[in-house]
């Protein structure tokens, strides 16, 4: 069974498939978007419960201030016409809580500094040169991104740190363990222990929320409408529902696909915004595989997954203290040590070892309902423990299953409460996501949610490039350039430009409105 011949087929709506597809739509190319699930985004979509809209994986976004590279893609794709977005606290978009001890990152490069220095003055210097480096890797890091090879050269300095860790990387230039912790309190943006993360991915991290953070106004499938809306503007097509059982190939050339009803799509180029395992894997066959991409496959790293619990309040959180901020929580200082257990079942037993806490209803005015509140909390899990009800349908596992999960979700609970005592006692409805819930409404391989993991050995051009050994098949999101929205976004811009010939630029000519920023703190 045959149907339409496009130049592109985008195998998943993500941020980066969403990016790609609006970008080659635009150029004038006939675009085909087939997205497994039925509402579009990948980790940018929302749901809701009992009227309650909740996010899936955005928490908090950097780079949007004017000139930034992520404003500048919604800016030249004109999809910042559909879209605004909510400044967190400027003055502590991350709460990190450290045992008893709590610093708040505030907005600005110099404004971090200072609050460093006033509390630790005897490291003043290393926080200075650190600070100094992190721009400089950063900057590396994004030309290698560009391929920007050459450039590499003047800036000599940042190059040794491209073989280092994250961990290595804070202890060369700061000695006082809470200061470490400190530094280290984001880890959670990548979910390695510090030992473990590329020192350059450490840093990009750091880099990318430097100048503030920000939340879409209604969530993130707002990014996800406002890229459907510029898509079908240029003629673009999305198909929901719509599973890919197969690339077809022909002499190693990607020609089309396979959908899960036997329909064929044929195509001059296919992107994959699915993850490396299930499009080399699964969608391509291992025998169609080289033996450098098969040992690649079998050797790689995934990054870890997560519960994600899901609350409805009714109680005022401001008056508990609580704001747009976000809240990084650490049972101690030694973060080498908590992020190590976020790689083992320890959570799926025990209190969190770490938690991340946002309260998108402060963040986000248009999420409150009847005065209610909602929070979002997460604590790392390896898929491991889950793989013994893989096999299960979703929504009809096992009573053990459901019991594990009242536990799991009791556990965090129980912790939240310590940290803002009485919340507990005014909960109206609970959701726990699991390792599961990743992999069947993202179809991320072991319930992965950054992707591969951002190792030194499988960082940036370390990791799975755009242009893959197919001649006109091409990748984009999480595994390749970076995680995140923002890397996504670009990740899909760089798929688009090599595929067209282009430079990434060149794709962002629409000319949209100035992105509108307002406030979460009034």
């Amino acid at each position: 069974m045959f149907s339409s011949t496009y130049d592109t087929i985008i195998i998943g709506s993500g941020a980066g498939g969403l990016t790609a597809a609006v970008a080659l739509a635009q150029a004038g190319q006939n675009v085909l978007v087939c997205e497994q699930h039925e509402v579009p985004g990948g980790w940018t979509h929302s749901f809701t419960l009992e009227g309650y809209r909740f996010n899936t994986g955005v928490h908090y976004i950097g780079e949007l201030g004017e000139g930034e590279r992520l404003r500048k893609i919604y800016e030249g794709l004109g999809v910042s016409n559909d879209l605004t977005f909510l400044e967190l606290n400027p003055d502590a978009y991350d709460h990190i809580l450290i045992g008893d001890y709590q610093f708040d990152i505030p907005k600005g490069k110099e404004a971090f500094i200072h609050r460093l220095k006033e509390r630790f003055p005897d490291e003043a210097k290393g926080i200075d040169l650190l600070f100094e480096q992190l721009a400089n890797i950063y900057s590396q890091l994004l030309n290698v991104i560009d391929e920007k090879w050459f450039s590499l050269l003047r800036c000599p300095t940042a190059l040794p740190w491209f073989t280092k860790s994250g961990g290595d990387l804070i202890k060369h230039y700061v000695k006082n363990p809470l200061l470490r912790a400190i530094l280290l309190g984001q880890c959670g943006a990548h979910g390695l222990p510090p030992s473990q993360v590329s020192a350059a991915i450490h840093a990009a991290i750091i880099q990318h929320y430097i100048e503030g953070a920000y939340h879409p106004l209604g969530g993130g499938m707002t990014i996800a409408r406002a890229m459907l809306r510029a898509l079908k503007k240029a003629n673009g097509t999305i198909r929901l529902n719509t599973s890919v059982n197969e690339i077809i190939l022909d002499k190693q050339r990607a020609i089309g696909v396979r959908l899960s009803n036997g329909e064929i799509v044929r195509s001059k180029h296919v992107i994959s915004n699915a993850d490396p395992y299930f499009t080399f894997n699964k969608l391509i066959g291992k025998t169609n595989l080289s033996r450098k991409l098969k040992s690649k496959l079998k050797k790689v790293r995934w990054s870890t997954s997560c519960f994600s619990l899901y609350l409805v309040i009714d109680c005022d959180l401001r008056k508990m203290g609580l704001d747009s901020g976000n809240y990084w929580i650490y049972s101690n200082e030694n973060i080498e040590q908590l992020y190590q257990l976020g790689l083992t079942d320890y959570n799926v037993h025990n209190l969190p070892a770490v938690m991340f806490v946002t309260a998108t209803s402060l963040k986000d005015p248009s999420k409150s309902k009847s005065n209610h509140h909602q929070l979002e909390v997460f604590s790392f899990v390896s898929y491991d423990f889950f793989k013994r009800w893989e096999n299960q349908v979703s929504g009809q596992r096992d009573a053990e299953y459901i019991q594990l999960k009242e536990k799991i979700s009791n556990n965090m609970i129980s912790s939240l409460d310590h940290r803002f005592p009485g919340i507990s006692k005014s909960i109206i409805l609970k959701e726990l996501g699991t390792p599961l819930t990743n992999y069947h409404y993202i179809k991320a391989h072991r319930g992965n949610i950054y992707g591969i993991d951002k190792s030194i050995w499988q960082a940036g051009p370390l990791g799975f490039r755009n242009r893959t050994e197919f001649k006109d098949l091409y990748m984009c999101g999480s595994s390749t350039l970076a995680h995140g929205i923002a890397y996504a976004s670009y990740s899909g811009l760089i798929a688009a430009s090599k595929l067209l010939r282009c430079r990434p630029m060149d794709l962002l000519k629409q000319n949209g409105p100035e992105l509108e920023i307002l406030q979460c703190e009034r």
